[in-house]
């Protein structure tokens, strides 16, 4: 069972843009101009999607020379993108789509946390010369855990990330071979997108994790193997052990009495040597079983939350990230037009996020300085000496809509 406890206050916006626009037309403040303000926004999308575009080139460009996915041909001659712009072009298109970045004290934390899928993770970080994490939607949860063979539950509280950027790039020197991750190569980018990953667990989302016995595993397979050995020493090797130790000793000196090898005693000795073999291979099978339910635990759960990799998370992205830009204008500009009074810059945060909360119980962080400035460079809103204004739904249709022709109309 799992429940979601709270949510953090991030710039994260969780609900989808067409459902804000209705969110605020049940309000009843838009008068008869509800198809004029599902107009307004839909041209806004438009727009967004629009400028956007061109990020997306941008990403694609950049990102090509590091594709490890890639199958066309670089062209000889011509200038390629460098790492540095990649990665800034990246970070910019995250800012917008409203992820965080993982701290590196944030993950050494996380690293250091117990497994919710009762696994040991270990990440080898020299196989990477860069290593950057994004989260957005962080949320506390609370799930039921077994223990003791399932014979008892436990109910714990843990740090949930709804979507998980991981940016990765191999070394020039990376070996495949010797780090065991056979597919990897080296002065690679790698870019994963997941979701639903508690922040205990983040170590799965690396491609070259490799999965350890926890000490309570190997207790398990420890203490059956010494029971069990200590019984095939008593009874199957006993006399295999007593031939043995007369030989020995007849060969060392310690007995003047030889030891005589007919077919009965090399039976005897074969036999325990057959038994001793057959319990170290079992218990070598018992091992690696237990470590292969363990992959195959890791492996479906990772089946579930990968969403998307390399160049295909750039789509992703710059989907989110129209979103985002959308609903940040969106949620402004409707407090804007129904407050009845021009509002300073603070007053409006102030109010977005009482209206979230008030109304639909969501606490954010909302990002007031890029929703004003949206507004501001496509003429929505005005200042009034610090206090900021709303044009009417129609003046605002009509702007939006000569901004979109101007977009088709050639340069003179």
């Amino acid at each position: 069972m799992k429940d979601t406890v709270s949510v953090s206050g991030y710039r994260f916006i969780p609900y989808k843009m067409h459902d804000l626009i209705e969110m605020c037309i049940q309000e009843s403040k838009l008068g008869a101009q509800h198809d004029q303000f599902r107009q307004l926004f839909t041209i806004l999308v438009s727009v967004f999607h629009f400028e956007f575009h061109e990020k997306l080139s941008a990403l694609k460009k950049a990102y090509a020379p590091f594709d490890p996915d890639a199958d066309t041909r670089s062209v000889p001659g011509l200038q390629q993108a460098t790492p540095d712009r990649f990665i800034q072009t990246l970070q910019q298109l995250l800012e917008k789509a409203n992820y965080e970045q993982i701290t590196e004290s944030d993950l050494n934390h996380a690293l250091t946390q117990h497994s919710l899928f009762k696994v040991q993770l270990k990440v080898d970080f020299s196989d990477f010369s860069e290593v950057l994490l994004f989260c957005r939607g962080q949320s506390t949860k609370r799930e039921q855990v077994k223990q003791w063979l399932g014979l008892r539950s436990k109910t714990i509280d843990f740090l949930n990330y709804e979507r998980v950027v991981v940016y990765l790039r191999t070394k020039a020197d990376f070996d495949p071979e010797k780090s065991g991750w056979t597919d990897g190569k080296p002065d690679a980018m790698l870019l994963r997108l997941f979701q639903n990953v508690p922040r205990s667990d983040i170590e799965m989302l690396f491609p070259n994790t490799h999965v350890q016995m926890r000490t309570i595993d190997k207790l398990l397979i420890g203490i059956p193997a010494v029971i069990s050995g200590g019984i095939v020493l008593t009874t199957k090797l006993g006399a295999t052990l007593l031939l043995l130790g007369s030989l020995i000793g007849f060969w060392i000196g310690l007995s003047a009495e030889p030891v005589e090898l007919n077919k009965a005693s090399m039976t005897v000795l074969f036999a325990g040597v057959g038994a001793l073999a057959g319990y170290l291979w079992k218990q070598f099978n018992s091992f690696k079983n237990r470590k292969l339910r363990f992959m195959q635990m890791l492996t479906k759960n990772l089946y579930f939350k990968n969403l998307d990799n390399n160049a295909g998370v750039f789509h992703r992205l710059v989907d989110d990230a129209e979103e985002e830009e959308g609903k940040e204008a969106l949620l402004a500009y409707y407090i804007l037009l129904t407050s009845g009074a021009a509002l300073t810059q603070a007053e409006l945060d102030a109010r977005v996020e009482d209206w979230m909360l008030s109304k639909w119980d969501c606490v954010i962080n909302f990002e007031i300085d890029d929703a004003l400035h949206k507004l501001l460079r496509f003429g929505l809103v005005y200042d009034d000496q610090g206090c900021f204004r709303a044009v009417s739904i129609d003046e605002a249709v009509s702007r939006l809509d000569q901004r979109w022709d101007a977009y088709f109309s050639p340069s003179v």
